[in-house]
Parts: C-alpha cells; structure tokens; sequence
C-alpha cells in the first residue's frame, strides 16, 4: 500500500485519531490485498503472538509479492486425545462440548475464536481462514468417552467455538459421525451454526428430537447480504439461513436464532428484524451476544472496519469502548457477553420488548439426559488392574 492509498483513507477517517493511525501504520506493512484473499475477510495475516519473530510482508520494488498464490483452503488432521472440552466458565450454560475441527471457513471477522489459531503456531488473520484443522477421528473418542464407567450425560455444545457445519464438512462428514454416535446413545446435544448444511444432517435431528435429545440454533447477525458478504464471506446468506429456520422447525426440531455478534452503528438497527423474520420463520427461543473482540480481534476486526466502512470507523469504535470500560473488550464474567453501561443497557431493553413482543421468551422443556445408554464401549482400553 503506498502513502497516496493511505492518505485517500484517512481522509475518510477522523484526523489525529490514534486508534486509526494504529490500524493505518498495521495495514501500510502487513495488508494483503487482490486474488491472493479473494473471498475472504481478513485483510491481515500477523505472526502468532506466541512466535519469537514477527514477520512482514514488504515490498522490494520487484513486484514479488504479486508472485505469492492466494490464500487457499488447507486441512490437516489433528490428533486429539479427548472428544470433549471441559468448561467451568459460569456464564455460558455448558460444561461439555465439541469441536470437530480449529479453525474455520467462514471467515466471520469478528469471530472470537480467532486466538486460538495462535496456539498452533499459525495467524488469526488469514491463517484461521484458510489453514484448517480436522479431527476425524473425533466421533470414535467420544464413544471412549461415553462408554467410560461413572460418566454421567450432560447436554453437549457443539458449534461454540468453530462452526461444525463449514464448508468442509461437506467432505469430512465429522459432524454427521459425532451426532449417529449421540443418537445412538441416546446423548443430549445442542447446536449452533450459520450453515444451512445442518439440513443434511435432518434426519438424524428428527430421532433426536422425537426423544428430545435436541436443540439447534441458527445465528443470524444481519439481514443486509452485502454487510453479510463483507463480514461473513463464506457463510450461508441471510435467506439460506432463514430457510433452514424453517426447515428445522417443520420437521419437528426446536430452533431458536441467535443474533450475534451485535455491533453498534453497524448491524444493531437490524436487532427487531432479524428477531421478527426468525420468528416468521418458525424460530422459538432468541438470544443476542454484543461484539466481542479479544486479543489478535480488536486489531484485525479495525483493519476490516476501516477497509469497508471508513466513515463509521470512529463511532463504531466509541461505542464498543463504552460497553467495554473505554478498552476494545473486557473478558470479565457477566460482562463479556452482553456489555456494561448506558448502550449494552439499552440494546437489551430493545431486545426484551421485541422478544415479548414476538413471544419468544418462553424457554423450551430442557433436554432429557435420563435416556443415556453406554455405547458398548468397543475399543475402550482396559484397566491391567
């Protein structure tokens, strides 16, 4: 990017900012732009913040870096020796869940799970995008898990942290595996997702649910498919999703719309109608999460928001501050998710009264977990005691 391209935006973006010239000087050295993130959302690709050496992209002049292929959809597998993933946080309502893959094709920029890429030695940039994780053998741990003597069957979260239903599971079938070996045990689960490909998966939800063992949530965080293809560039449309809303709800499989992340000046004006075409669509239940920008977020989400919408770049950001203790994001318990102070308070008043309104704010029968049976525990290693 030369200092001609960078003034261009700052005359968009308000003067002696700090926030904008951090975001301006991050882009100048490391934005990658063109074919090589076509279809992505990230325009960044930063070295983990565990590495010992921070690299740049730089051009020398030689036009090299036009030479660099694009960014294209990598899996590895991954080798866990666990199933499930314990949680003690105590304002999520799970303590289980599941994550068939790291990483994730969507490219949701405002995806909090975007950090742990970083664990891999790998960006939360690009990287997360494009450099993918998969755990095939993630259904045959969890039936270990499951046949193992004093487990007890408590709902599991599946779709928490990456999507388990991203574009490769159309070939890697993980998620489909881990829910014959739920089924068959007779297992709770819940899922959020925003992919209609769950509608493959809808015969093995309508057993489930028939035994209500099964609970699926769509996230829906905009209705305007031009923000959505910014944002969220290799999700399902709105519309897709509000049809698998439906499709859901037909087949006899409660459903519930998640609207999140809500971002202020943003996509938060649409709260009330996306809560309105999720309940024509058949939705029952609602929830809504505020941005959250933790770590490797806070300056990938900014390059992004100054790229698209530079002219909204400074509100945006005061008013996430404001929710946030005047930081990008804090992580206490019982703020992360909804905010704190005058805006985060009114957000869900708005959210309350649309919800009445609609009657979404009964809860459904929660799930049974008495209906559990073993696995026959095939494969378990036994004790030499």
């Amino acid at each position: 990017m030369n200092e001609q391209s960078l003034a261009g935006q700052a005359a968009f973006a308000p003067a002696n900012t700090a926030d904008v010239a951090e975001a301006l000087i991050a882009s100048s050295g490391l934005r990658i732009e063109g074919d090589r993130r076509r279809g992505r959302a990230a325009g960044l690709n930063p070295s983990g913040r565990f590495e010992p050496m921070h690299r740049e992209a730089f051009d020398d002049g030689w036009q090299t870096l036009e030479e660099l292929p694009p960014f294209k959809t990598e899996v590895q597998i991954e080798k866990p020796r666990t199933a499930i993933t314990r949680n003690e946080s105590p304002d999520v309502p799970f303590d289980r869940s599941i994550n068939p893959y790291r990483g994730c094709e969507h490219g949701c920029i405002y995806c909090f799970a975007r950090p742990t890429h970083a664990y891999m030695g790998l960006s939360a940039g690009l990287d997360f995008e494009a450099r993918l994780f998969a755990k095939p053998d993630a259904a045959k741990l969890l039936e270990r898990e499951l046949a193992r003597p004093g487990y007890k069957p408590r709902v599991i979260a599946i779709g928490t942290n990456t999507d388990p239903y991203q574009p490769i599971e159309k070939e890697w079938r993980i998620m489909r595996q881990i829910l014959e070996v739920l089924n068959k045990a007779n297992h709770p689960v819940s899922i959020v997702t925003k992919s209609a490909l769950i509608l493959r998966d809808i015969d093995i939800l309508q057993e489930m649910a028939a035994k209500n063992l099964v609970r699926a949530a769509l996230s829906l965080t905009t209705l305007d498919r031009k923000l959505a293809r910014a944002m969220e560039p290799r999700a399902a449309t709105p519309p897709r999703r509000l049809e698998a809303i439906q499709a859901l709800t037909e087949a006899g499989i409660p459903t519930s719309v998640m609207a999140a992340p809500m971002i202020p000046a943003l996509n938060d004006h649409e709260l009330e109608r996306i809560l309105d075409a999720a309940k024509v669509a058949g939705a029952l239940e609602a929830g809504y999460v505020i941005l959250r920008l933790p770590l490797e977020v806070a300056p990938l989400f900014r390059d992004w928001l100054l790229q698209n919408y530079p002219d909204r770049y400074r509100h945006v950001m005061s008013l996430v501050r404001s929710m946030r203790g005047g930081k990008d994001y804090d992580a206490e318990f019982g703020k992360r998710m909804k905010g704190a102070g005058p805006y985060a308070w009114q957000l869900a008043r708005r959210f309350e009264m649309a919800t009445k309104r609609l009657g979404m704010t009964r809860r459904s029968m929660p799930l049974r977990d008495d209906l559990f049976v073993p696995p026959d525990g095939s494969g378990v290693q036994l004790s030499l005691l």
